[in-house]
């Protein structure tokens, strides 16, 4: 049986937003490099989902690793199993390197997600396109 990791894995690299949605707890956090505070709820991460998908151009994994860390709302100490996903990709002509740290609950579905990006130009075409894409689809009021 695929893990989770593998699974969340082949789904974004399928594009297969429907399989993301199984591997998530309902109350889901996802902490961006664009925005302070995170997207929270199932509903709101996999509308952020379906932008970066549309967004992100030769998108791919490029490595991972497993262990154990603190969870961002775990601030009293509460740790998680975790995987870090490394990526690559491109987003309006630039290229990004990040990583996606994956947090999961006891059952195994992921509870937190960090995207982390570089380089700070990548990290404001990323801002831009996705911003851009929320609106579009109507998650977040137009400024």
């Amino acid at each position: 049986m695929a893990t989770t990791v593998e699974r969340f894995k082949a789904a974004v690299e399928a594009r297969e937003l429907d399989a993301v949605e199984g591997l998530l707890t309902e109350d889901v956090r996802l902490y961006s490099p664009v925005k302070f505070t995170p997207f929270e709820g199932q509903p709101m991460v996999l509308g952020l989902f379906g932008v970066l998908l549309r967004t992100f151009e030769d998108f791919r994994y490029v490595g991972e690793l497993a262990g154990s860390a603190e969870t961002a709302a775990g601030a009293d100490g509460g740790r998680a199993d975790s995987a870090v996903l490394i990526f690559r990709a491109t987003v309006n002509g630039k290229q990004i390197h990040g990583i996606d740290l994956l947090q999961f609950d006891e059952a195994g579905l992921i509870k937190e997600f960090t995207v982390m990006v570089r380089p700070q130009s990548a990290v404001q075409a990323l801002g831009e396109a996705v911003l851009s894409g929320l609106v579009a689809d109507g998650l977040v009021p137009q400024s």
